[in-house]
């Protein structure tokens, strides 16, 4: 299917960090303005390894067409949870919740690793928020914490070779969990198979659609990346590099919806 053909789609799917809004930080006026009029054209789904309070804080509260949420669909923690707007609130449609036995063992799982990589080791000084933070249906690290400002984290593990080799290390032992590089300097682990292609899987029973009928934007497709499960779905996809090519890409898509 021809990506450039917008309107064969049904559904336009986004990932968020780096793709709509910068990591971590709020979308941008330009990025609000494009968003309604895309909602205003058709369905919206926003897939995110981030929890629904990043996506309150980074998407929802700057966006101010209440009545065009009906169009917006948003599936935190890499769609192991959807929320829709309903009676003038984001209500959860459904909740996948890790066990406390499932979180514990990948807490320790981290734990071992970062013994074994001393030089991952961040006083608790430096750290901007969590070093490992429980997504209830996800547990996420992120390098410098979860509020580390971006231009700091840019420098961390820019080239994710830092995160590659945790996540070898990892895989070995949580084989019952997907482990995905996210973001910029994130790890997410989830239940196996509960990944962005999970989501996109939600998104076809949910909103009764089709693959074919569904194009997903997102910065991480490349091997490894927490958007690059979404390939193996069959769905089409196109990469960004960051907020200006997905509005680049938006502007497109409203000259032809």
């Amino acid at each position: 299917m021809d990506t450039q053909n917008f309107s064969l789609y049904k559904v336009i799917a986004f990932d968020l960090d780096n793709t709509l809004a910068p990591s971590k930080l709020i979308i941008d006026k330009e990025m609000e303005e494009l968003l309604a009029a895309l909602l205003a054209k058709t369905k919206v789904a926003v897939i995110s390894g981030g929890s629904f309070a990043q996506f309150e804080k980074e998407l929802l509260d700057p966006l101010s067409c209440f009545d065009l949420f009906k169009n917006l669909h948003i599936f935190p923690t890499d769609g192991t949870a959807y929320y829709t707007y309903a009676k003038h609130e984001w209500t959860p449609v459904y909740q996948e919740s890790l066990t406390q036995q499932q979180k514990e063992k990948i807490m320790n799982a981290f734990q071992e690793v970062l013994g074994k990589l001393p030089s991952l080791y961040v006083s608790s000084q430096m750290l901007y928020g969590a070093l490992v933070e429980d997504r209830d249906s996800q547990i996420t690290f992120s390098g410098l914490g979860q509020q580390a400002p971006l231009e700091i984290k840019r420098s961390w593990d820019p080239d994710g070779k830092v995160r590659s080799a945790m996540k070898q290390l990892l895989q070995p032992m949580l084989p019952e969990f997907s482990i995905t590089i996210a973001g910029t300097t994130s790890i997410d682990v989830t239940p196996k198979d509960h990944d962005k292609a999970y989501a996109i899987s939600k998104i076809c029973s949910y909103l009764n659609v089709t693959k074919e009928e569904i194009l997903f934007i997102g910065d991480a497709l490349f091997l490894g990346g927490n958007d690059a499960p979404v390939i193996s779905t069959g769905v089409q996809t196109m990469a960004v590099r960051g907020p200006n090519e997905t509005k680049l890409i938006i502007k497109k898509m409203l000259s032809t919806l």
